[in-house]
């Protein structure tokens, strides 16, 4: 090999204050090998959006390759390892996406300083971590698009993709449908310019009556707004259908997923490419517990090391093993339809359980010991 060429592609190590880092322009991978930016990473992992994966790396919490990472400027493969708070990372996941019927009364967010519900408390524990496509006000209900994706939930945010969002919306005051079709043509309320709106009366009823409405762009609180400028006071907002999905008899509260054929044929091959989704790579429902943000890691490492130090005393049984215990079987119950017996249940014991009684045996068959 020529040296010349050698030390060319050499490049020392860089360390800072006793710990290793990865200089940024150095590439960890193979040529050929397709890269994306660190924090585009992280974000597909479902760990947090881009500009929360850059705060991360600048508070000392990434590290490729078992190597810390000081700059967000820095691109991955497949190959390389990340981790966040010592938690790997993992290297591919395939995109999948969920309908959620918010219920009214609960906030869009991990996290609410108010202590408010928030929608990720009423999901199931085996979900992969999740973000929503978009917002929903806390009064707001219905339909909420939730995905592993950090990619595709950005692409379909994007007014530019074109979704229609419906609703079904119960208004209080008087407006005519003249008034309502001049909103096709768009409007401006407080300086703020919102664009074509599809408005129809469904059902009037004395001064309340029920509004089918129609948009693409969804501005935090535009039909509020919009319906207030008429004079109308929105009095219940039910989103039912995101571009091609629908809320359809999904009960409050339920999470229902979308199989990956069905959603691979509803975004199309250009929503695909925009978005980056993997169709191919597996499934991981049970993601890493990584905190969101530095006070958390702190919380969480205490927490861990609490549970780790906890001892039980000699003669005593977790909550947990006392949960797992059953009559079920044993002779406990009668296999021809019988109650489960034993104390004071009254239950019937099986006929081998009355020959072992006869013979001075426990039910289970083994000699009884003398006392």
């Amino acid at each position: 090999m020529n040296n010349k060429s050698a030390n060319k592609d050499h490049k020392p190590s860089v360390k800072t204050n006793g710990v290793k880092t990865v200089d940024a322009s150095r590439a960890v991978s193979t040529e050929k090998e397709p890269q994306e930016r660190i924090a585009k990473r992280m974000a597909r992992a479902g760990l947090c959006s881009r500009r929360q994966a850059e705060a991360w790396i600048l508070d000392g919490r990434v590290k490729v390759n078992n190597k810390l990472l000081t700059t967000p400027a820095f691109t991955v493969s497949d190959r390389d390892k990340v981790e966040v708070d010592g938690n790997i990372v993992s290297q591919k996941e395939r995109t999948r996406l969920w309908l959620f019927h918010k219920p009214s009364g609960t906030v869009t967010t991990n996290q609410d300083p108010e202590g408010r519900k928030t929608i990720f408390q009423l999901f199931p524990d085996d979900l992969p971590r999740l973000m929503s496509v978009g917002r929903l006000d806390i009064n707001t209900e219905g339909l909420l698009l939730m995905t592993n994706d950090g990619g595709l939930s950005r692409v379909l945010e994007l007014p530019a993709t074109g979704w229609l969002r419906r609703y079904r919306v119960r208004v209080h005051g008087r407006v005519s449908q003249e008034e309502l079709d001049k909103l096709e043509e768009g409007i401006a309320v407080e300086g703020v310019l919102y664009g074509s709106i599809e408005a129809k009366i469904e059902h009037e009823q004395g001064t309340n009556a029920w509004l089918s409405v129609a948009l693409r762009e969804g501005k935090n609180r535009e039909i509020k707004k919009i319906l207030g400028h008429l004079g109308l006071e929105v009095t219940r907002l039910i989103r039912i259908s995101f571009g091609p999905f629908q809320l359809g008899d999904l009960p409050k509260g339920s999470v229902r997923e979308i199989r990956s054929r069905m959603l691979r044929d509803q975004l199309g091959e250009k929503l695909i490419e925009q978005s980056g989704a993997d169709f191919d790579a597996p499934i991981i429902n049970l993601a890493p517990e990584v905190a969101r943000t530095a006070t958390k890691a702190a919380e969480q490492g205490k927490k861990q090391a609490r549970k780790h130090g906890e001892k039980h005393k000699h003669g005593t049984v977790r909550d947990d093993t006392l949960s797992r215990l059953t009559t079920s079987k044993g002779g406990y119950a009668d296999r021809k339809g019988g109650k489960s017996g034993g104390g004071k249940s009254g239950g019937k014991w099986s006929k081998q359980s009355k020959e072992n009684a006869g013979r001075g045996t426990t039910r289970s068959g083994k000699p009884q010991r003398k006392k």
